[in-house]
Order: structure tokens, then sequence, then C-alpha cells
């Protein structure tokens, strides 16, 4: 039998394998493009998988169907960007925003907007992808919530806990960037760094229906 250091790490490289993108990505972009759109095809993403997943993206888009057009832009933490031709890949801060961050969440809402209903979004989601898409609601300022941010991860909070109060205050995160995108159709692919893999606390659900409210933040 093995010892129990060798075995836990045997476990611990075998779930970094399996959530690799490269791996992991392949089985679903099959099922994509086996109904392609008619017109753009936009990944817009965050997270400190990006990078890895923009660029699994492109390499499966280059095997099988090099002539199909592909743009889009991805933000991961500083350090993680990989180059992409298609692609644009942005580095930012985490996990406390910076304006790299703040900006490049304010182009992935534009691009957003400009889709139309033959276009589809492909949204490639992972872990960090909250401090990295911090574009704060209307009312509210980026310095302020740079620094909320801070208390948060001081306080000792949940990541559910954390997620919660951030998606209250943004302008993409909660569901706001899937009502960005509408009418084009939306497939969002998602890693999860979250426990239960709950899709609206990865990255603050950016892509799905917030079931919290403004009383539980």
């Amino acid at each position: 039998m093995q010892d129990p250091e060798t075995f836990l790490k045997s476990l611990f490289e075998a779930a970094v394998t399996a959530a690799d993108p490269a791996k992991c990505l392949p089985p679903h972009l099959k099922r994509i493009l086996a109904d392609p759109p008619k017109g753009r095809t936009v990944v817009l993403g965050a997270g400190k998988a990006g990078g890895a997943m923009a660029r699994a993206v492109e390499n499966y888009w280059q095997a099988n169907c090099p002539e199909r057009p592909l743009e889009g832009l991805v933000v991961t933490r500083y350090e993680h960007g990989i180059a992409c031709d298609r692609i644009e890949v942005i580095e930012a801060a985490h996990p406390v925003p910076d304006a790299a961050g703040r900006d490049a969440a304010g182009r992935i809402l534009d691009l957003a907007k400009s889709l139309g209903p033959d276009d589809l979004a492909l949204c490639l989601m992972s872990g960090g992808g909250s401090a990295l898409l911090s574009l704060p609601a209307d009312d509210v300022s980026f310095d302020d919530k740079r620094v909320l941010t801070d208390d948060l991860l001081r306080s000792g909070a949940t990541i559910h806990e954390m997620n919660c109060v951030r998606k209250h205050l943004s302008a993409i995160k909660g569901g706001r960037l899937a009502a960005a995108i509408a009418p084009a159709r939306l497939v969002a692919l998602a890693i999860s760094d979250v426990p239960g893999d709950e899709l609206d606390v990865i990255a603050s659900g950016p892509t799905v229906p917030d079931p919290t409210t403004y009383a539980d933040a």
C-alpha cells in the first residue's frame, strides 16, 4: 500500500489533470460546433484558468474548423496569461481588483452588447473571475469596491458570502453579463473552484441567475 503522502499527491495530480482545459473543454466544444452559429463566435472569459481555457478553444478551432471566425477577450491574473492568435488575453490583479481588471470587464460587457441573434457568446469562467471582472454598479465607486474586497478577504467570510456581496455591487456579475449577451446564443463553460460547484458562485455567476437577494448581502 502507498504511504499517505504519495497517495494524497496522486489524488491532487489526478484532480489537476482532470481540470486541465486542454482535456476537459474539447468534448463540449465538439457539441457546440455540431450546431455552429450563423454569425460571430465571440469568446468572453475571466478567471485564473482564463488563458489556458482560451488557448484550448483556439487549438480546437484550429484543428477542427480553422475557416470559422473566432474572436474574443479573456482576463486572467498576472503571470497567468497565454498568448493566443484570435482571442485577446489580458492580465489583471487578483484577489484585490485593479484598473486593468475593471477596464477588461468593461470591454467584455461592451462586446456582449454588440452581439446579435445569429451570434454565439462562448463564456469561459473559472476561479478568480470575481476579482478579475470588477466592474462596479453605477452608484458604486471602484475605490470603494477595492476596499470592500480587501475587507471581505480579511474578515474570514466564505466564498459564498463574499460573492453574494460582490454580485450586488456589480454591473456584470450575478447574471448581468447574460442579460447583455441576449438575444445572442450563450454557452458557458466553467471550471469550478468552489465547494458544491454552484454556477452562481463560480466567478460570481456572470452568466446565470442570481438566487441571492440584497437582504442576503
